[in-house]
């Protein structure tokens, strides 16, 4: 047994979204239900805003993991205070370390007494307002424990740059503003969920496509239908291979209907297949005799498909490019193909906080040449050698078992949440800390108000607080503000305030009576103060 198994397990995010299956939310319910199979913690804890969100997610948990329901709590995220003061966390893991890890960091070094690793995934990295959401990573309130796992070396080298320039620009001491651990721990497959290709030396190669079928967002197939048309024009005839096409499309664009006729002029065989389920898409894999994604888009990070290939038994054919070069052993499981790239883009720089996401997405794609001789090479040797194609495969299955299967993921996950805990912090100095970026309302808007609550401020029961200690009237707390201020407070407050007194002594008198804190007694009094159950004496 050891301490982990007795820890609990937390996050703020539900892991499992509606919605279509994109890369980033497969990623995520994947490593849900492998963290949850494994089961290496006392309790799996998740703090959920909305009612309704809270509801579906408990469902479905309970529905997946039926043996875990003792251990799984789905619970409104205004516990977080309580819970973290009363329970030992082994760690808090975000699905990204864009929204709420700072703020997470903030809440755990206000109210829990151990302080638990915090930990965030990347996904992706190139959208132009990420740079002020990383600058609150670099703040006094991140400690050793702390880190953002990186899915990929390129990503990991991103996270490196951004912070190096954020200090250059603002002139961050790299000790008095601290950035997190960037450990590197890949995306992972249910490796036995696919299906090893049966392959077939007769017929035609067939080529798999898969992703989101965009020249915006993803990558430019007209490289690839151009790479096919070099390759026949080489001497491989046009009925020696066919292309699959298969992903999210958008409604009305007009992208698809450029491939197809580009297709039909070079004479390509392409069957396209929009939107397919998670059983239609391992079939497609099934089928498939290779893999192809020539990603040339900063928005990729990782390239989960290129794994499910792997999984699948099959060769991929990738652009050098991003986490890919982690993916495929060049010559061995597929073959990367160079790309070229700006080593500058100041035109887009300057205009890409004024334009859509997919604007300065498709300048910066545009920009990015997959080497097409190199692309047709490397297809037309597939297509002449089954042989080859059948090597490649076994070797990509072999590594996909090896490397990114979920167990051996999830393992290095808890080897690094155990690394991190282990790391020396200076808890005083933690506890202390007052994150720069935390907007201080009653400091910022105090001036707003005629006057400040004080301690000699004389406040006493009012008529209607007379009227509510005596069970004549009753004035209830907005839902919202409940955990702030408790239904038996009014009545406490006009039993304590019958005769004037201060608002000290009167804060006092409540925490005695009603164990609260100074704060919570201070926010009860001006709720009171505001229903007319006190009113000022003075």
């Amino acid at each position: 047994m050891t301490a982990r198994s007795e820890h609990v397990w937390g996050t703020l995010d539900p892991f499992i979204e509606p919605g279509p299956m994109l890369g980033r939310r497969v990623a995520n319910e994947r490593f849900l239900e492998a963290l949850l199979n494994a089961d290496p913690f006392g309790g799996y804890h998740f703090f959920i805003q909305g009612g309704s969100a809270r509801r579906t997610l408990r469902s479905e948990l309970k529905r997946r993991f039926p043996g875990l329901e003792d251990k799984i709590l789905v619970t409104d995220r205004r516990e977080l205070p309580e819970r973290m003061a009363q329970t030992t966390y082994h760690c808090f893991h975000q699905s990204d370390c864009i929204a709420s890890q700072t703020r997470l960091q903030w809440l755990r070094n206000d109210h829990s007494p151990d302080v638990f690793p915090v930990t965030g995934l990347i996904h992706s990295l190139s959208y132009q307002h990420y740079p002020e959401r990383f600058l609150s990573h670099l703040s006094p309130s991140t400690t050793p424990r702390d880190a953002i796992v990186c899915t990929s070396r390129s990503g990991r080298e991103a996270v490196a740059r951004l912070f190096g320039m954020l200090r250059d620009g603002y002139g961050l001491d790299e000790q008095a503003f601290a950035a997190p651990a960037l450990p590197r721990i890949p995306l992972g497959v249910d490796v036995g969920s696919f299906v090893t290709r049966q392959h077939v030396d007769e017929g035609p190669c067939r080529f798999l496509v898969f992703g989101r079928i965009s020249h915006y967002s993803k990558m430019d197939l007209i490289p690839l239908l151009r790479a096919f048309q070099r390759m026949f024009a080489d001497g491989i005839a046009s009925d020696a291979a066919e292309l699959v096409l298969a992903g999210w499309t958008e409604d009305g664009d007009d992208f698809l209907p450029t491939l197809k006729e580009l297709a039909r002029n070079i004479g390509l065989d392409l069957t396209v297949v929009e939107r397919p389920d998670e059983e239609e898409k391992t079939a497609l894999f099934a089928e498939a005799d290779a893999f192809i994604s020539i990603a040339d888009n900063p928005q990729e990070t990782f390239g989960l498909t290129v794994i499910e290939a792997a999984a699948s038994g099959i060769p991929a054919v990738v652009s050098d490019y991003d986490g890919y070069r982690d993916l495929v052993k060049d010559g061995v499981t597929g073959f990367r193909i160079p790309v070229t790239g700006p080593a500058a883009t100041p035109q887009v720089d300057a205009m890409a906080p004024l334009s859509f996401d997919s604007a300065y997405h498709l300048a910066l794609a545009q920009e990015t040449a997959v080497d097409t001789p190199k692309l047709a090479d490397a297809l037309g040797r597939l297509v002449r050698d089954p042989a080859l194609r059948r090597g490649m495969g076994h070797a990509a299955r072999q590594r996909a078992e090896a490397v990114y299967d979920w167990p051996q993921v999830i393992e290095q996950y808890l080897k690094l949440w155990d690394e991190l805990r282990s790391r020396p912090v200076d808890v005083q100095a933690v506890r202390q800390t007052v994150p720069p970026a935390r907007l201080r309302y009653g400091e910022m808007f105090s001036h707003y108000a005629t006057r400040s609550l004080d301690d000699d401020m004389l406040l006493r029961t009012s008529r209607t607080g007379h009227a509510v200690y005596r069970k004549q009237e009753f004035v209830l707390p907005y839902a919202g503000v409940e955990r702030l201020v408790a239904p038996d407070h009014a009545r406490q407050l006009a039993f304590h305030a019958r005769k004037p007194v201060t608002c000290g002594e009167l804060a006092r008198k409540l925490m005695r009576s009603a164990d609260a804190t100074r704060e919570t007694a201070d926010y009860a009094i001006l709720w009171a103060l505001k229903h007319d159950i006190l009113e000022r004496a003075d």
